[in-house]
């Protein structure tokens, strides 16, 4: 099915999130008729109108799909955060419809040539690192999907000269069926999101599935050091390009000391100083390396990849650095959702630190990342769903002082008052944020906005 077979077909849109208006959009723009659904009752369907474009009309539909709605639909594009298991989208599937998801959709429709970043970690780093480097070499690049700017939006201006930088999850990755981008990269698979993958089988696979289409005159980007990437290398039908962070590689791009290299046929050349770059950390290390092969891969020269790389700012809510008060250092580090990311977040802390923990039960396990304290946590404070289930690993693990708060705020005071001079206070929950807050964003900038409410004492 290409643009063209969307005319006049009934598409269903579930889901009324940023995701899923963009996706009525570009419906509208293709010639398709769709209707946006979304089971939630508590929606008011003039709040769900507000939201579409004032020339765009379609029918909306809130709380049980009637029967005769669900026979007339010829196609379905799921929001990421739909399960594509639950019984109202094997209803569909049972009849032969198709099941598609925004990036989809997005690609259908869209001109140019697309990167596809995804991994359980590093992804929106890797990904506004790579829209930069592309962008300062061509001249229409689009940086989208998980990130925060909806692919649907940007696909319907984009042209033959666009270059799609998409940061691509899981969820997304479920419902894809003709996605093929020119460069992929997959930058590690850690356990994540369980209870809606259920297996670890099962998300290997949904991140897997960014290569599945490639051929090898194309290229995917594989970290060397995680052992599911480094398998699927065997598998792999595109063209593999490594990064490693421990290892001499003969092919690909790695780091030794301070340096990264890049090898070619067992022949190295240093490329850059790991200090040359305002990121830290050795995660963003990879990050950087994976960047790099994605746009040498792309096309763009070294120079302008160095040039890019050097200048390059730390995303927000990734180990970012927000101030210095009283001698303690600050770092909102949000975004470290899962212990995978947290691990890396708390290997960036080259001090003492008081570490704030804790959120929604993803049905993680954090031993490996009580491991990774190495004596670097003075105090660790929790907060959330999971906090009494921390508590009781890190406990098991020789941690003594440990405090319990309600609340990010009350978190926080228990923070200020254990920090020393030449101390580190570090934000990585390990956790989603739901429950306590909207997401990982909301989250961080709270933190944020009460160190910068500190005030040095004299």
């Amino acid at each position: 099915m290409n643009t063209w077979d969307l005319k006049g077909k009934k598409v269903l849109v579930v889901g009324s999130g940023i995701s899923g208006i963009g996706a009525v959009n570009a419906l509208v723009y293709a010639g398709a008729d769709p209707i946006l659904y979304d089971a939630n009752e508590k929606l008011r369907r003039e709040e769900v109108a507000a939201k579409l474009p004032p020339e765009i009309q379609v029918r909306i539909l809130i709380g049980v799909l009637p029967c005769e709605v669900a026979e007339m639909v010829e196609l379905v594009i799921l929001s990421p955060g739909v399960p594509t298991d639950t019984e109202f989208v094997e209803s569909f599937r049972a009849r032969g419809i198709r099941i598609w998801g925004e990036i989809e959709l997005a690609y259908r429709i869209g001109k140019g040539r697309v990167i596809g970043i995804t991994g359980t970690n590093g992804k929106t780093t890797t990904t506004s690192l790579t829209g930069e480097i592309m962008a300062a070499h061509c001249s229409d690049v689009d940086v989208v999907g998980n990130i925060g700017n909806p692919y649907t939006l940007t696909a319907l201006d984009s042209t033959e000269d666009t270059v799609t930088v998409a940061e691509i999850s899981s969820f997304q990755l479920e419902t894809v069926e003709a996605f093929c981008p020119d460069v992929s990269a997959i930058l590690n698979i850690t356990p994540d999101h369980l209870n809606r993958h259920h297996t670890m089988e099962n998300y290997a696979a949904a991140k897997e599935a960014i290569a599945g289409r490639q051929s090898k005159e194309q290229v995917c980007v594989l970290n060397y050091e995680n052992s599911r990437t480094r398998d699927f290398g065997d598998r792999c039908p595109a063209r593999v390009v490594w990064f490693s962070s421990k290892r001499k590689l003969r092919d690909g791009f790695y780091q030794e000391g301070e340096e990264i290299y890049q090898a070619s046929d067992g022949r190295s050349v240093p490329v850059m100083n790991i200090h040359d770059m305002n990121l830290v950390g050795a995660c963003n290390v990879e990050n950087v390396m994976a960047a790099m092969a994605v746009t040498q891969a792309m096309g763009v020269p070294m120079e302008t990849i160095l040039k890019v790389v050097k200048q390059f700012k730390a995303v927000e809510h990734r180990i970012e650095f927000v101030a210095t008060r009283n001698g303690v250092d600050y770092y909102n580090d949000s975004k470290g959702t899962n212990p995978d990311a947290a691990i890396q977040g708390i290997r960036a802390m080259c001090k003492p630190t008081v570490l704030i923990g804790g959120g929604y039960d993803k049905q993680s396990v954090y031993d490996e990342w009580i491991e990774a304290f190495e004596g670097k946590v003075k105090c660790l404070v929790l907060i959330g769903q999971t906090r009494e289930k921390i508590a009781a690993c890190a406990e098991a693990h020789g941690i003594s002082n440990i405090v319990l708060a309600d609340s990010l705020e009350e978190a926080f005071a228990v923070c200020v008052r254990e920090a020393s001079r030449g101390d580190a206070v570090l934000l990585s929950p390990a956790c989603a944020s739901w429950g306590m807050f909207p997401d990982y964003e909301v989250r961080g900038r709270l933190f944020k906005e009460l160190v910068n409410r500190l005030e040095e004492s004299e």
